[in-house]
């Protein structure tokens, strides 16, 4: 391996790596932002129908509206439990019927107050949900994450770019930068050879 290859790969190999660890490390931070972001709404919602079932509300009173089909719809939905996990009201509804989580996810909420999950109940349908413990139960208000990861995946594709450019980018410069190294010429054997010879 000559002189220029040795000098590119070592210009080569940190810069191209990490222009993608930036890359990667950007959408790592920016998915995190939305995935954490799209239970927000629903949390806020969640603790306002636990406040307002703890004064004695029905808790028909909190779905009233049109229905929610969460396979379709952005619209959030509430769905509000006993204890023993049967609904006693929801605005929410899948393949024509309430939507019921893992009973583990009611149960956790129900021990620890709250419990915040990505729910899948089928192929295709995923919602961020939000279980809130209250005097008579739980209460569960979920969105669905199709924008969400719409957005991601948009993200995902301008970062997969963005990684591809820089390394582009930094081979043209790696490969600029070894020509333009200052060469250094071997040294002149001495003609006079050693003393005394």
């Amino acid at each position: 391996m000559n002189d220029t290859i040795r000098r590119l790969l070592a210009l080569f190999l940190p810069s191209a790596g990490v222009g993608v660890l930036a890359c990667l490390i950007a959408f790592a931070l920016v998915q995190q932002d939305l995935r954490q972001g799209a239970a927000d709404p629903q949390h806020e919602l969640a603790e306002d129908a636990v406040a307002v079932l703890d004064t004695g509300a029905s808790p028909a009173s909190l779905v009233t509206g049109p229905r929610v089909d969460i396979a379709t719809s952005l619209d959030p939905f509430v769905a509000v439990y006993d204890p023993s996990g049967a609904v006693l009201a929801t605005n929410g509804i899948l393949d024509g019927r309430p939507p019921v989580p893992p009973a583990g996810v009611l149960a956790t909420a129900a021990v620890a107050g709250m419990d915040t999950v990505t729910w899948q109940p089928r192929a295709g349908v995923r919602s961020a949900i939000v279980v809130l413990r209250w005097s008579g139960g739980t209460v569960l208000v979920g969105r669905s994450l199709r924008r969400v990861e719409e957005m991601v995946s948009k993200i995902q594709g301008l970062a997969l770019t963005g990684a591809a450019t820089l390394v582009v980018l930094a081979a043209i410069a790696c490969v600029i930068a070894a020509r333009l190294w200052p060469r250094t010429k071997p040294r002149a054997a001495d003609p006079g050879g050693p003393p005394g010879s």
